[in-house]
Order: C-alpha cells, then sequence, then structure tokens
C-alpha cells in the first residue's frame, strides 16, 4: 500500500516537473521520499535554485511562504494548509507597526519563522544559525534592535555580543516543553553522550548543553564529533534524520514531549491530494514578496 502510494507520488512528480522538500521535523516517511531535507531557509534556497515548476513543501505555513518569496515565479505548494507555526503567529504586523512606533530609531530583525507580512516589515531577516552574526554584523554598536518573534533565540543572541535588543514575547510551544531537568536525567543514562540544543529551547536548557546549533548545524556538528552519543534537545523528528546520516552514531531525544504537532500533519496521502489537484498553493501580493525579498537577502548577503 505504501509502496503504491510512493510510487504515484514519484509519477506525479514527473507530470507536475515537480520536487517534494522535507524539513527536518517531518514524520520519517515524509522525509524518506523528499528529494531535499533540510531547515527551512536551506529548503528555500534549494527550492530557488531547482528547474521544477512546481514545489511541494513539506513544513508548516510560513516555511512554504518563504519559498514563495525566493521563488515567486514557481507554484508552491503546501499539502496541508492547516499546519501552522504557532511562534510565527504569535506576532501581527499591525503589532509590529504599533512596536515600531513605540521605538522610532530601533532597526528591525525578524527570525525566520514568521509571516511574509512580517519579513516584509523588517530591515533584515535571520536564522537560528546566523541571528548571531547579523546581529553583530549589520547593525552598528549603537543600534537598538528590535528582534522578533522568538524572545528565547533573541535572549542567546543577546547574551553572546553586546546590542541592545527589544524583545518579543513570542515562543516555539514545542521547544519550551524540554526541561534542564530532562537532560539532567538523560545524561545520567548516557554519561558519554554529548548535549546538542536549539536556541530557540530556554535559557536554562542552554546552560546545560554543550553545544547550541540549528538543525542544519547539529547535522554538521556530529558528522565531524568524534563523539558516538548524541542527546538532542529540538523537535523530535530531528533526531530521526541524524539516525539515518550518522548510523555508527547513537541519538538520544532530550524530552519526548518535544513533538510538534503542526509539523507533523503532513502524510503521503496528503502530498499525493497536492499534486493532484495543485493544492494548496500559496499565494502572495507582489507587494509583500518583494517588500520581503529585501529582508531576506540582506540575511543571505552576511551568510
Amino acid at each position: 500500500m505504501v509502496m503504491d502510494i510512493i510510487k504515484k507520488i514519484n509519477t506525479l512528480k514527473k507530470e507536475r516537473n515537480a520536487v517534494v522538500l522535507a524539513h527536518n521535523y517531518q514524520l520519517p516517511e515524509i522525509q524518506d521520499i523528499a528529494d531535499y531535507r533540510g531547515d527551512s531557509l536551506g529548503l528555500s534556497v534549494e527550492a530557488s535554485k531547482t528547474k521544477a515548476d512546481v514545489i511541494v513543501f513539506c513544513g508548516v505555513y510560513f516555511m512554504a511562504e518563504t519559498a514563495k518569496i525566493l521563488s515567486p515565479k514557481k507554484t508552491i505548494l503546501i499539502p496541508d494548509k492547516t499546519a501552522g507555526c504557532p511562534m510565527a503567529d504569535m506576532i501581527t504586523e499591525e503589532q509590529l507597526r504599533d512596536l515600531k512606533l513605540k521605538h522610532p530609531k530601533a532597526k528591525t530583525m525578524c527570525y525566520v519563522n514568521s509571516s511574509a507580512e512580517i519579513k516584509a516589515n523588517c530591515d533584515i531577516c535571520c536564522t537560528s544559525a546566523n541571528a548571531i552574526r547579523i546581529a553583530e554584523q549589520a547593525f552598528g554598536e549603537d543600534d537598538e534592535i528590535i528582534f522578533v518573534p522568538d524572545k528565547y533565540l533573541a535572549k542567546y543572541a543577546a547574551s553572546q555580543i553586546k546590542r541592545r535588543f527589544i524583545f518579543w514575547s513570542g515562543y516555539c510551544p514545542t521547544h519550551i516543553k524540554i526541561l534542564p531537568e530532562h537532560i539532567i536525567e538523560k545524561r545520567k543514562e548516557h554519561p558519554e553522550a554529548e548535549v546538542l540544543v536549539h536556541p530557540e529551547c530556554t535559557a536554562g536548557v542552554i546552560s546545560v548543553a554543550d553545544q547550541v546549533l540549528s538543525t542544519g548545524g547539529m547535522s554538521k556538528y556530529v558528522k565531524q564529533s568524534k563523539a558516538h552519543e548524541f542527546i538532542i534537545g529540538t523537535e523530535n523528528g530531528m533526531v530521526y534524520r541524524l539516525r539515518q546520516d550518522n548510523p555508527d552514531k547513537n541519538f538520544y531525544c532530550a524530552s519526548d514531549f518535544a513533538i510538534c504537532p503542526n509539523m507533523k500533519k503532513v502524510t503521503l496521502d496528503k502530498i499525493v491530494n497536492s499534486l493532484e489537484n495543485m493544492q494548496e498553493e500559496i499565494i502572495l501580493s507582489e507587494s509583500i514578496i518583494k517588500k520581503a525579498q529585501i529582508s531576506i537577502r540582506k540575511m543571505i548577503e552576511y551568510s
């Protein structure tokens, strides 16, 4: 049955001149059939490079929007349009404008985990991998920086460099489920393991970690590390990818609770439906695309 569905997906991909992109947090069977796997920005960059006409983005909504911003002439599909990001929804365009009015001299930086409208209203975008570098290099020492929406990523960046940040109150509901005591308990079970955590985690979790890395950073670090055991503090789907790419090493989820329900909404059947019916297509206005491209392209210049 599953093989029949996969065969149908491959047939439809050829008919539509399509590729399937899967985020690191997707279900194992989605990662397995994807043409590209990776983090949200990395996948969007891959989408812009491919000669495919249709991109099926297996992730959450803001990721598919980012792909559309970077590839406005391509058809971008998301298999389940209800797969949203709670963090991205924690700030609206109106709220950002109000914040900017309160701090008229401040520069604005948004995490890539934000809507197209937020990206269109910011000076520059960032990822979890380059937030510190961009904050340090793209702004002057005397600049105030409005950083939205993730307060934990912003506070981690602020702890690493001398910049003045104005924080928003957003956060990832999945990453805050990882607690310091989870890490401590896992260390007892696996004393030789290195602890890698995502910067969306709380300061308490970061304080007990060995490395603070984006998902892409985790992939690179693990391949180069001489360690053979790792405790992974991010959404648990990442562990599947790491095990697939490093079969000679062992990986343990930092917390059994770190599961994003929205990241698990995409199924093989939904990909078939998406390709058959060309649904759900990401539609953005030309104005939003042009404005959002500025903040993303500025970020890429510093990457």
